[in-house]
């Protein structure tokens, strides 16, 4: 752990490792998000689908259950056997669920593909991979590093999906999606570097710490919020594919639906962006937070209003993925932001299981509520909505939150009973939590007052 303050710029090895990381994350998520666009139109061919329709909102959202169960576990055994034993494993997994899924002819098959392709679940170790790679005062620039890429994969899905569909079908996807696994474990071992695995709080689960996050209200609103969202994404994409090609009423052409999901993607970036900036750099991230959910509320109405327009879907997807977008960015700062020293990986933890079990939540809700028969699609869409607005009430209560940053010290071999009073003492210092067998200080400090010359000084003392 390094005793002097140095820049929080990547160095070459670092940065090496980070975007080889972010990309094993992106090559992931996106034979995942690949297709989300197309799943439901191409599960409806399938053999039972017309028996037992709501199987194809569950195989849409499958995944997610299994992301969810295996996420702390894979993490946990990465501590003890290694990170990149675990990582490849979880990458084989999903390889074969994927490749279960490109050959399913039942819709039962592609449930059971999707189940397996969630049950390799590694972003857990990944992270955990990062933090071994990373020096802790470049721990934020690497996780923004890979959010990006997260955000970019799902971008480029929505857009890459319909057209690929139409090249190489939906059983081409998963091939490619099975074949984008074993590319990654060949980045995964030929250059990302081998390090001694080491327990990171802020990177994993401390099931010390675990009741303490659970019972802290903020954070259990942040947790409903992610769940929300992701169970509204999925519902919506149970049956929107199926609005867009409805037979009795035809919209869009699968083929062509990328024309859509294009500029929509690009102005919903624009858009989000000076949110973001304004909610951090003014300080208003509760208002940007609570804007950005109106946005989604207003979008699912639009949806289930929209009948047969284009237009009117066209823009009810503007203003969800603005409004999902900031969300998905904002969430895990506002996580960071409330949890307590040493507990950000616990609380993350938390929040990412909340994500996957919406997802899974969300194919359930969609799969049970549509009937092909009535193609009841606004049902869904109305739920959806009454979903929003009890996350909107939910965060009215949420408090602002605090503008702090965690910076990690060494804790020195013979440090004094006095050394938490002299840290708490400096401007800026707000919380810290000490950890004798990580050998760490955890500090909660607001960086526009705190000086990390004046903490080291003062461990120099010691």
């Amino acid at each position: 752990m390094p005793k002097t303050p140095t820049s929080s710029a990547l160095d070459q090895r670092e940065r090496r490792a980070v975007f080889s990381l972010a990309g094993i994350f992106g090559l992931r998520l996106l034979g995942l998000f690949l297709v989300l666009p197309v799943f439901s139109v191409y599960a409806h061919s399938l053999k039972g689908a017309a028996d037992h329709p709501a199987l194809i909102g569950i195989a849409l959202g499958a995944y997610g259950l299994t992301q969810a169960i295996f996420q702390i576990p894979f993490g946990k055994l990465s501590d003890r056997v290694g990170r990149k034993p675990v990582i490849a494993l979880g990458l084989l997994i999903f390889a074969a669920g994927s490749v279960v899924a490109a050959v399913a002819t039942s819709v039962d098959g592609l449930l059971i593909g999707r189940i397996i392709q969630g049950a390799g679940a590694v972003a857990a170790a990944i992270i955990a991979l990062t933090a071994d790679l990373v020096r802790e005062e470049r721990w934020t620039k690497a996780m923004a590093i890979i959010g990006i890429t997260i955000g970019v994969s799902f971008s480029i899905s929505l857009v890459l999906s319909a057209p690929l569909a139409h090249l190489i079908g939906v059983s081409g996807i998963f091939w490619a999606t099975a074949v984008l696994s074993l590319l990654a474990i060949a980045v995964l071992y030929l250059i990302i570097p081998s390090v001694p695995a080491k327990f990171h709080r802020d990177a994993e689960l401390n099931p010390a710490m675990l009741s303490q996050v659970l019972k802290d209200p903020n954070l259990r609103r942040l947790d409903f919020g992610i769940f929300a969202l992701h169970t509204g994404l999925t519902s919506i994409f149970v049956v929107l594919p199926l609005v867009l090609v409805d037979p009795a009423h035809p919209i869009l052409p699968l083929s062509a639906q990328w024309e859509l999901y294009l500029p929509i993607m690009l102005l919903s970036f624009l858009f989000m962006i000076p949110l973001i900036a304004v909610g951090e750099a003014k300080r208003k991230l509760k208002e940007v937070f609570l804007l950005a959910i109106v946005l989604l509320i207003i979008a699912a109405v639009l949806l289930a209003s929209s009948a047969q327009s284009l237009t009117l879907i066209a823009i009810a997807l503007f203003l969800f993925f603005v409004g999902f977008n900031v969300l998905e960015a904002s969430l895990p700062s506002l996580v960071a932001k409330f949890s307590h020293p040493g507990a950000k990986g616990t609380a993350t933890g938390v929040y990412t299981s909340s994500e996957f079990l919406g997802a899974f939540c969300g194919g359930l809700l969609g799969g049970l509520l549509y009937i092909p028969e009535t193609r009841n699609y606004s049902t869904i869409f109305w739920v959806v909505t009454a979903i929003f607005v009890v996350w909107f009430v939910v965060s009215l209560g949420m408090q602002r939150p605090p503008y702090l940053l965690t910076r990690i010290f060494p804790l020195p071999d013979d440090a004094t009973d006095t050394l938490r009073e002299r840290l708490l003492a400096l401007p800026g210092v707000a919380e810290i939590a000490i950890f004798a067998d990580e050998k760490a200080i955890y500090c909660k400090v607001d960086s526009k007052i705190f000086d990390e010359a004046s903490a080291h000084a003062v461990l120099m003392q010691e």
